[in-house]
This record gives structure tokens, C-alpha cells and sequence, in this order.
């Protein structure tokens, strides 16, 4: 049975990309279809094929259908500012509606496992009266939360997690992503989340220092969400 989930995190970094790209991987390796989906991007780069995101080529490169980096990433904006900003200054509107049709169709390919990656957090907005999470609440998918474990991520996590709640979607499982060296009492951390998310961890993922991207997959436990 295909599976969607929409992948948003506490704050900008936290490592959404890197998160989305490994649990894809995991499920191709599982022999499973993929497909990643980065419905708007900021700080693309321009490119003889236009405006090109990396984090978006990333979702393609781990995407078993066969899909366009249009597909995958119908809003590049050049300014590495947040999206609603990018484009207002560059003129240009993006709607829920608009996102949320093109994200559908594209649902519509039934791969085993559809990630559909945000931007920055949960509350990141589109326009002046739309928000990402409203794209959730349009496509009614299930949500992980990637968590950069560092000072203060108890409270935005628990913050996070009640909006998703309050919006109606379901938190289907959490991720410690661990950006920078270990923080201070890392564990006690981790087992205040877990006390306090009603969500499973679905893995934790060491500070890896030669950025070898090749090793998350081995942190994360997929099968609760396939």
C-alpha cells in the first residue's frame, strides 16, 4: 500500500534533506517505488537548465519513478530568503492550491513511499494568509518531525508537534538529527522528547564530521512507517 508523508522540522538546517534523501534510499533498497517532492525551494542556483535546487536534485537523484526536476520541484526561487519573501520580491505568487494540485497529481503515481519535503518549519508561509502547513492540511498526510538536537529543541518540538496537532494531522514519528558535535546531555534530552512526543523515534542520527551522507540510512528504522 503507497505511503505519503510530508517531512517538516523545528526550524530551518535541521537536516530535512538529508533525512528525506536517507529514508528514500531505505525503501529502494527495500525494492520499493520512491518519489521525493520539494514543492518550493529557496536559494536555488542558476544553472543552463534553469534554476536548480540541491536539495531537490537530491529528492530526484533517490526517486525510483521516473519524474522531471519540474516534478519535483515546481517552485525554484533564486534568494536564499524565506519563500514568501523571495517572491513577493520577485513578483510572483504561489498558492495552496497550486501546490497542493500539482503535489496530488503526482500522488496520483502511487509510489510504496512519497516524500513530500517542507521549507524551513511548520509555520513557514506562502503568501500574506497561507501557510506550508496548510499544504499538509490540503494533501491530509501523515507528518515526521526532523529534530536538530540543540538548546531549546525540547520547546520548539513540543510546540511543533501541538501545531500539527491542532491542524488535525497526524505525527507519525520523530528524528534527532544531531547538525553539529553532541550537546550537552544529549541523552537526557532524548529521553524528555520520548516521554513527551506522543510519536515514535524513528531513529537518531549521529554529528557525522566527513558529511558522508551514505551513513544515515543505517540510524533510521523505516519499518514503522512502510
Amino acid at each position: 500500500m503507497a505511503k505519503s508523508y510530508f517531512i517538516t522540522a523545528t526550524d530551518t538546517a535541521a537536516g530535512k534533506t538529508t533525512i528525506s534523501h536517507a529514508l528514500l534510499r531505505l525503501a529502494k533498497q527495500q525494492n520499493l517505488t520512491t518519489l521525493g517532492i520539494k514543492p518550493i525551494a529557496s536559494g536555488c542556483d542558476l544553472t543552463a537548465n534553469g534554476l536548480i535546487n540541491d536539495d531537490a536534485m537530491q529528492l530526484l537523484s533517490a526517486s525510483s519513478l521516473a519524474v522531471s526536476y519540474t516534478d519535483v520541484n515546481p517552485i525554484a526561487l533564486q534568494p536564499a530568503i524565506a519563500p514568501h519573501i523571495a517572491l513577493q520580491q520577485l513578483k510572483q505568487k504561489c498558492t495552496v492550491k497550486s501546490l497542493a494540485d500539482h503535489c496530488s497529481l503526482l500522488l496520483e503515481r502511487q509510489a510504496d513511499l512519497t516524500i513530500i519535503e517542507g521549507a524551513g518549519g511548520w509555520r513557514v508561509p506562502l503568501n500574506n494568509q497561507e501557510f506550508i502547513s496548510d499544504l499538509v492540511r490540503q494533501l491530509n498526510i501523515a507528518v515526521i518531525l526532523v529534530i536538530p538536537m540543540k538548546l531549546g529543541c525540547i520547546n520548539h518540538a513540543l510546540l511543533t508537534a501541538e501545531a500539527i496537532n491542532k491542524d488535525g494531522l497526524h505525527l507519525a514519528g520523530w528524528i534527532a538529527n544531531c547538525v553539529n558535535s553532541p550537546m550537552e546531555c544529549y541523552y537526557e534530552n532524548i529521553k524528555t522528547l520520548t516521554n513527551m512526543l506522543e510519536a515514535p523515534c524513528l531513529g537518531e542520527i549521529p554529528y557525522i564530521i566527513d558529511g558522508n551522507l551514505n551513513k544515515v540510512p543505517d540510524y533510521l528504522d523505516i519499518k514503522q512507517i512502510i
